[in-house]
């Protein structure tokens, strides 16, 4: 079983070596703590016993444990110009032995090596097709709450508090592009190397709706209402951000994703 406390104290003490002023910061230690709790919501739906929901937790936990120092050495979240931040988590935990400051005793070495695996899978575009059921049910379960969250994400902040000091990587065309919205009408995420525009990162974030596997994922989703937000181009006091053409083609998505999903968003 894990200690949910000392996992917690264990997080916060290791968060707390960064700038808390800094809003990316804090972002992430929002973002962490509701996913961790996404995780426990979805390993409930299905059924897990408690020993499974614990661990569906503190996989929540340490996910992004890499985006900390990410923000410190190069300003941004955004992998391609820095590192990708799955990998560098894995590595800061297991290759340099970060996760000893958490309540482990009781997980086997299969288990530290689910959560390992897990946390290096969790941001990549496709699961590898090797997995077996249970690493895939995990990898699964965090990729799905930390798409909802993204949601909540990219609805309360802004384009420029979430990528820092990569705004010049894209620019500001009017629609997405042919090979975007190719992607829409096949239902699936959006690759990272063909997006090129703030609208373009917008519509790949709504994107992620298709790919969530579970129900309960879709049902957060649905109640939360960031999703539906993203997809009507509006900000929480709702002021509209896209033009006409960028309207349209998000309308085109919202109906992709009900399509996909059997229900309203």
């Amino acid at each position: 079983m894990i200690d949910r406390k000392r996992a917690k104290e264990a997080f916060l003490a290791y968060t707390d070596r960064y700038d808390s002023s800094n809003r990316m910061i804090q972002h992430k230690v929002d973002h962490t703590f509701r996913v961790a709790d996404n995780c426990e919501e979805i390993a409930l739906s299905l059924d897990m016993n408690q020993e499974l929901v614990d661990f569906a937790f503190f996989l929540g936990l340490l996910h992004d444990i890499g985006r900390f120092e990410q923000v410190k050495r190069y300003g941004t979240f955004v992998d391609s110009v820095s590192v990708d931040h799955a990998e560098f988590g894995a590595d800061l935990l297991f290759a340099e032995g970060l996760i000893r400051d958490y309540p482990i005793e009781e997980l086997s070495q299969d288990s530290l090596n689910l959560l390992e695996t897990a946390i290096r899978l969790h941001n990549k575009l496709n699961l590898p097709k090797e997995l077996d059921l249970l690493t895939k049910r995990f990898c699964d379960l965090i990729r799905d709450a930390d798409k909802v969250d993204i949601f909540r994400v990219v609805s309360e902040l802004s384009f420029e508090e979430r990528i820092g000091s990569s705004r010049k990587l894209f620019g500001d065309a009017d629609e997405a592009s042919e090979d975007v919205m190719a992607c829409v009408f096949q239902h699936r995420c959006v690759p990272r190397e063909i997006r090129k525009t703030r609208f373009e990162g917008h519509l790949s974030h709504c994107c992620m709706a298709f790919e969530l596997v579970f129900e309960k994922s879709r049902e957060i989703a649905q109640e939360q209402g960031y999703l539906k937000r993203m997809l009507t181009g509006t900000d929480e006091n709702g002021k509209v951000l896209w033009n006409e053409r960028e309207k349209e083609q998000l309308q085109l998505l919202q109906k992709e994703i009900e399509a996909a999903w059997g229900m309203p968003i």
